[in-house]
């Protein structure tokens, strides 16, 4: 049984991997996305997203991290994976999940779900571009609008070469919006030869029992759950071991919260840490009731203190 941490735009950098991973109960992460368009682009916007390069690619836990590139051109994706690989990257992970108007408008994540044949040629492209060694996988949707596409999506992806699915079990047009339908990811299993990971609305230990019931994937990817429950990992973990539970309390959690907090320190424009922080509670709300009182009380500062632990 192995777990992931999702790549999710805007929330899941550096900083905030550092923190969760840190946590433990999780085998591997994958960037935000790089988005490739037409031009190979140059060491330092891969390393700005992933300045874990330079520690070989690691957390400071040691949790290994993926690259993951979004974008529709076959050869220049090809080309930046090469790049990648080149850097140091242990994977490369194809992005044809991100439900954002503004990348699906430029022909980018979810909306190539459309178009299976492209999707084959994109992974097979990046897959001859890299070393045999270095992992090409994908991350996919049931689809765009529907999930009239979804076996031919991971037929196409699977036949291309990559060696991993994660398929997160919900639409374009579904959004976030519950449920996830696990069983559809059952059904891909059965026509992939691919390794498959579950995703979506996975917050809980229940929530991973089910899913893998429906699904029968043992592997899982944590998004949200994990943000607004850094220690899920550790409990599903204990849960499956049969172990007592490695629940963590608000204790536990103000220092790591704290040292986030730090990190992020000076980063950015003057209300990048606040807001960041802010956003990071906003999800630990959902998983600790002590989180909102914090929550309420820095809401509407633009400077925040270091915090007390």
């Amino acid at each position: 049984m192995r777990i992931a941490l999702a790549p999710m735009e805007g929330l899941v950098d550096a900083p905030l991997r550092a923190a969760l991973t840190g946590i433990g109960g999780v085998d591997w992460c994958v960037t935000e996305f790089v988005r490739v368009t037409s031009t190979l682009l140059p060491a330092r916007f891969f390393k700005r997203l992933a300045p874990e390069a330079d520690q070989g690619w690691r957390t400071p836990a040691g949790v290994l991290l993926k690259l993951q590139l979004l974008g529709s051109d076959p050869a220049c994706l090809a080309d930046n994976a090469a790049r990648a690989a080149e850097l140091g990257a242990p994977g490369i992970d194809l992005n044809f999940g991100c439900p954002a108007k503004s990348v699906n408008r430029h022909r980018g994540g979810a909306v190539l779900l459309g178009e299976p044949v492209l999707l084959h040629a994109i992974v097979k492209a990046v897959r001859a571009a890299v070393p045999a060694d270095i992992p090409v996988t994908a991350k996919m949707r049931l689809g765009y609008e529907d999930t009239a596409l979804a076996l031919d999506c991971a037929r196409a992806l699977d036949s291309g070469g990559a060696s991993e699915l994660v398929v997160h079990a919900r639409t374009k047009l579904d959004g976030y919006k519950p449920p996830a339908h696990w069983h559809w990811i059952a059904r891909i299993k059965e026509v992939v030869k691919a390794d498959v990971v579950a995703n979506g609305e996975i917050w809980s230990v229940e929530d991973y029992f089910r899913c893998r019931a429906e699904s029968g994937c043992d592997d899982v990817m944590l998004g949200r759950g994990l943000v607004a429950r850094p220690d899920l990992a550790r409990q599903i973990r204990a849960a499956v071991a049969g172990l007592p539970s490695d629940r963590l309390d608000w204790a536990d959690i103000l220092p790591v919260l704290a040292q986030f907090q730090h990190s992020i320190a000076g980063l950015g424009a003057q209300t990048y840490a606040p807001g960041r922080l802010k956003q990071w509670l906003g999800y630990l709300r959902l998983g600790y009731p002590e989180a909102h009182g914090l929550f309420r009380e820095i809401r509407q500062q633009q400077q925040i203190a270091a915090l007390v632990v």
